[in-house]
């Protein structure tokens, strides 16, 4: 299961993030759903679908962060 749009992505997702975060989530959701396609491959007992969407929420984490404020995820400043 690859996401080719961001319109695709669970609605958990696309209700949360802004734009470019949802770019990242898929992009990192697609390369870790080819590279972990093997269970071996994956730590502890994790599902493939499920170690592709903790590989997404962490590269969205290296650029955003959610406003403590307003509950919305915005970019990291520099």
């Amino acid at each position: 299961m690859v996401y080719n749009r961001n319109e695709d992505l669970p609605e958990s997702v696309r209700n949360v993030l802004p734009d470019h975060a949802q770019e990242i989530y898929k992009d990192a959701f697609n390369s870790a759903w080819e590279q972990y396609d093997e269970p071996h491959e994956r730590q502890g007992n994790r599902t493939r679908e499920e170690t592709a969407h903790a590989v997404a929420w962490n590269a969205v984490k290296k650029v955003y962060e959610k406003d403590e404020d307003s509950g919305r995820w915005v970019k990291k400043k520099d």
